[in-house]
């Protein structure tokens, strides 16, 4: 698999951190991918961006902000009892390119720097199981039904 190119930009960013034109664009890709391509209308905002950190990857190649693949993880719980990784999206052009696991390393590297030890709690779609194994997530529930499209909640724990 490739590596994300160098020219990538992986910045983290609490919401009060993030310009008007980032949040567009972060909010813009979430419709795109999650709405549109999957077919599924369901309320993306949800009132947990102001108390997650943002993880986006940003084209450095573009001369204004170009959003490629993004993720936010929200703290002990807010969603919960582990921390959580969620809204994870790589955009179309991008995927295969090893952005999107680069994405979650760091989203599990900083949840893990900033709770050492901790389980992290992902709802994920179902059809992505194997790369959230490859992970180290193992499925904790039954497929449920979540808007639509088949998801199971998984867990990572760290070894200590």
């Amino acid at each position: 698999m490739p590596n994300p190119t160098p020219n990538h930009q992986y910045c983290w960013s609490t919401f009060d951190e993030l310009t008007t034109c980032q949040l567009h664009e972060i909010l813009q890709a979430r419709q795109e991918v999650f709405v549109v391509e999957q077919d599924c209308a369901y309320q993306d905002v949800d009132g947990k961006d102001p108390v997650a950190w943002h993880l986006a990857c940003w084209d450095g190649h573009a001369d204004t902000p170009s959003l490629l693949a993004y993720l936010r993880v929200v703290m002990p719980g807010r969603k919960y009892t582990e921390p959580s990784i969620g809204r994870v999206l790589t955009r179309k052009h991008v995927r295969g390119a090893g952005v999107g696991r680069e994405l979650m390393r760091l989203g599990i590297e900083y949840t893990l720097c900033e709770l050492p030890r901790a389980s992290i709690r992902i709802s994920a779609q179902l059809y992505l199981k194997r790369f959230y194994e490859e992970l180290g997530f193992v499925q904790t529930s039954e497929p449920y039904d979540e808007d639509g499209i088949p998801h199971i909640e998984m867990l990572r724990t760290e070894s200590e």
